[in-house]
């Protein structure tokens, strides 16, 4: 009970000084507000990009084997490489697969989708605008494979790569910029490659930079000009159940090093290309604690300059404060409390702007605030009252009664 008073009159003595003077006081916080504030922030943009591609490889509608030339992901590649969720050039082509590869990957009873992509990046036009984007060769099962919806219009069937028809559809970008809205694209023509595509329909916006800027046509319809070796720089393989996914990618390997080498080509389960995403996202979340909490040394510095001057400024009641009765102990303790009660104070406004400004962030992007951020809000304040608030405090102690009373 007396431990309880005590701290209790400690943190009201401090509050009752800091209402003695508004102004240094909030300034004082602000530094460790806004480095708290800083550190929440980054920690919860950083989960809220990881949300964003983990909700990305989600929302396909089977589980995803990415069947590439190369090393696939890091390896080396040209500009007209690309992929749906990564720069176009992220993956290597040491090989082009073929409408056999295809053929044979289609009879391993584990795999349900088989997608032969072709992919470059060209000029699109429409009327008078054009637009820079992407046409990407596919079959009809490209649809069901990504759990693609529609805005408008409809997608091919097999009956439109049977006949090499010239039809396309846009992703949401690419119809809006060539059209104005983007439900208007279906019912269109577009201009590529001196080749005229009718657009019969326009896909739902997904929020991935290459299928939103994308012409989706065909495969066979990019024999004419476009592709006339007829080979793709990637196959898309889908498995419904996922405990057939380890299965399906033994039989592709085998089925692939039949015609290739080992070192030819790659096979990048959905899971594996999450687990390095997941890995990424450790490092960058350290990396960015760390950014943040420059901002709250400087507020910490902060602190201790002002209580500092407020040593200074108190040393009459130290003096008097000692000559009555009171300890080095006291002192240390009330001038250490008052650090402590200050930055926890700011750490606190800080971790509220933080859950306001992220619950509006929400609306529009997957940010959130995690235990280890809040974590970390209240145990850095903490630290910084009682490491930064230390020094003021054992000079505040450490002074003669003497000298501090007669100090004008």
């Amino acid at each position: 009970m007396k431990l309880r008073n005590g701290t209790y009159h400690l943190i009201k003595s401090a509050i009752a000084d800091f209402k003695r003077n508004k102004i240094r006081t909030f300034l004082t916080s602000l530094g460790i507000t806004i480095g708290v504030m800083s550190v929440v922030m980054l920690i919860a943009l950083g989960l809220g990009l990881k949300n964003y591609i983990s909700e990305q490889f989600e929302g396909l509608g089977a589980n995803l084997i990415m069947v590439m030339g190369g090393s696939g992901f890091g390896g080396g590649g040209d500009e007209e490489g690309g992929g749906f969720s990564g720069p176009a050039g992220m993956f290597g082509s040491v090989i082009e697969f073929d409408e056999r590869d295809v053929s044979s990957l289609r009879r391993i009873q584990e795999i349900e989708y088989v997608v032969p992509v072709y992919f470059k990046s060209l000029t699109i036009e429409a009327e008078e605008n054009e637009e820079i984007g992407y046409i990407m060769g596919v079959n009809e099962e490209f649809f069901g494979l990504m759990n693609s919806e529609m805005l408008e219009g409809n997608v091919f069937d097999k009956s439109d790569l049977q006949g090499r028809t010239k039809v396309a559809v846009l992703g949401y970008n690419l119809s809006e910029n060539l059209f104005g809205e983007a439900g208007d694209g279906a019912g269109r023509t577009i201009r590529v490659d001196n080749m005229r595509l009718k657009v019969i329909g326009v896909l739902e916006k997904t929020g991935d930079r290459e299928m939103d800027k994308a012409a989706v046509i065909p495969y066979t319809t990019t024999f004419a000009s476009l592709n006339p070796d007829k080979t793709f720089w990637s196959i898309y393989l889908g498995v419904t159940s996922e405990d057939d996914v380890e299965t399906a990618s033994e039989k592709a390997e085998e089925t692939l090093l039949k015609r290739y080498k080992e070192d030819e080509f790659s096979i990048t389960e959905q899971s594996e290309i999450l687990s390095t995403v997941n890995q990424i996202f450790a490092v960058l979340n350290a990396i960015l604690v760390a950014i943040g909490s420059i901002s709250l040394l400087v507020g910490g510095i902060g602190i201790m300059n002002i209580m500092y001057a407020t040593v200074t400024e108190r040393t009459k009641e130290i003096g008097i404060r000692r000559a009555i009765g009171a300890t080095k102990k006291d002192i240390l303790v009330q001038f250490l409390a008052e650090s402590v009660v200050l930055s926890t104070l700011g750490g606190l406004v800080g971790l509220l702007l933080s859950v306001l400004i992220v619950m509006a962030i929400r609306i529009f992007f997957p940010a959130a605030i995690n235990t280890l951020a809040v974590v970390i809000a209240f145990g850095v304040s903490g630290f910084i009252g009682v490491f930064f608030g230390v020094f003021p405090a054992k000079r505040a102690a450490d002074l003669p009664p003497i000298v501090a009373i007669k100090y004008e």
